[in-house]
């Protein structure tokens, strides 16, 4: 075996092992699951996540999930806490306490101190029968029969559980909230998975300057305005109305074609019924129309009448595509 296909035997071991460990995973559900979300659910205060070592990073990432899907979360670091952040907790929170073995020196010694503020306690262990285990009031269980590591050491089939873990109680607790991809864009404004939720054609087309000739504009005029509003095209109208759009490619192709183009109009150029796009659409629909008719341009509209362009290269310098 050379070395690629050692490589490669390797990487789809571990993806088999870490993925039947995830298939496990819903077998271990209990009641103390649904009990744990609609805790959290419930609760006026925030979720605090803790753990210690890659437990910690695998918090750190729940924290972020919770807090871009609806439910206010802070990480708190196992030992931190015990040397002056334990008062990160305050009274109404409820704390997630992420451990595989349940059994480490700063777990044992900062669950006490939380269940003496009387704030209640989640586990995400690997071990139910742990000191974590034991004191928490709901347990998760994401214990694994071994790590993909081949030596069965490095956190990873167990890291990926815990994961896992966190991602069905953040999405339990997205649809007990009836967070929406409005919701969802409200949170992510900067980036591009925000736009595609929240950016209108309008927002991209407002910016562009606005072509249009009439049926009976010449040919030169075409070629000016064209030129001077550097969309690459242009909308035709009749009385507001669009009744033709003109492009580049139409230009070269009547050049092609006609040996006496100085007397053309418009009207003897134009592509009739030309795609077209409300301006309160949003930019994504605006993409997903260009991709399917192979265009890079649509023109927009606002209650039945011309407004402007979108161009293809306004979606890619908003990341929409």
């Amino acid at each position: 075996m050379n070395t690629k296909q050692s490589i490669l035997k390797t990487a789809t071991s571990t993806i088999k092992i870490e993925s039947k460990a995830i298939e496990h995973l819903s077998e271990l559900l209990t009641d103390d699951f649904a009990n744990a979300v609609e805790l959290i659910y419930n609760s006026k205060g925030r979720v605090i996540i803790t753990g210690i070592g890659k437990s910690a990073i695998i918090a750190n990432k729940i924290v972020a999930t919770l807090n871009s899907t609806g439910t206010p979360a802070v990480f708190m670091h196992a030992a931190d806490a015990i040397h002056g952040d334990l008062g990160l907790i305050l009274e109404n929170d409820v704390v997630i306490c992420i451990s595989k073995s349940g059994n480490t020196p700063e777990i044992k010694v900062l669950v006490p101190l939380i269940k003496n503020a009387k704030n209640k306690m989640i586990a995400i262990t690997g071990n139910i029968e742990s000191f974590l285990g034991q004191q928490a009031d709901y347990v998760l269980n994401t214990f694994v029969t071994h790590e993909a590591c081949p030596n069965n050491l490095a956190p990873t089939t167990s890291t990926t559980a815990q994961l896992v873990m966190g991602d069905a109680l953040a999405v339990c607790l997205l649809e007990l909230r009836g967070f929406s991809s409005k919701d969802f864009a409200k949170y992510h404004p900067g980036g591009a998975l925000g736009k595609r939720l929240y950016l209108r054609v309008n927002d991209l087309s407002s910016q562009n300057q606005k072509p249009q000739v009439s049926l009976e504009t010449s040919l030169k005029e075409v070629i000016v305005e064209i030129t001077e509003k550097m969309l690459g095209v242009t909308a035709v109208l009749d009385n507001e109305q669009i009744v033709g759009i003109i492009t580049d490619g139409d230009l070269r192709r009547m050049l092609s074609k006609s040996d006496d183009f100085m007397t053309l109009k418009a009207k003897d150029i134009m592509s009739t019924n030309p795609r077209r796009i409300s301006e309160d659409a949003m930019a994504v629909d605006a993409k997903e129309v260009m991709e399917e008719f192979g265009i890079s341009q649509l023109l927009v509209e606002h209650d039945g009448k011309y407004s402007g362009v979108v161009h293809l290269h306004d979606l890619i310098k908003e990341g929409i595509i």
